[in-house]
């Protein structure tokens, strides 16, 4: 679904229960712009003269990403029952001073090279909250 920047900044207001991030054009990613899912995000979002560069944010049952593309902003949503394997499709790698998670979401296809059998193809990365959240 696209958006508008203020559309955009509207409906991170309205996240609650979420962990996640958001940068803004014109600044890297400040310690105001985390947040957990106890963080009234509606209270504590302080926008810069910027634009929404993206976003991300989750709870136990989805992944938020929010990317600006050209004059407006994807959102996009990904449910974590998509996820086939917890144990070995999410990561965790040290980002802005925490451990952040991401989901690997792979789905099966035929594919020419392997005679139509059904193969398991990547089709997106997701975040997945922090280290500590519950996923």
């Amino acid at each position: 679904m696209m958006k508008s920047n203020e559309e955009v900044l509207t409906y991170i207001k309205q996240l609650q229960n979420h962990e996640g991030y958001v940068q803004f054009s014109d600044t890297k990613i400040r310690e105001d712009d985390i947040y957990s899912t106890e963080d009234i995000i509606a209270d504590n979002l302080k926008p810069t003269k910027g634009f929404v560069y993206e976003a991300h944010f989750c709870n136990d049952v989805e992944s938020i990403a929010i990317k600006q593309v050209n004059a407006e902003w994807l959102v996009s949503t990904t449910k974590f029952s998509e996820i086939q394997n917890r144990e070995t499709d999410i990561e965790t790698y040290f980002a802005h001073g925490k451990n952040v998670k991401m989901a690997q979401i792979w789905k099966e296809e035929a594919d020419e090279f392997c005679e139509g059998m059904e193969v398991k193809k990547l089709k997106k990365v997701v975040f997945a909250g922090f280290v500590g959240g519950e996923l």
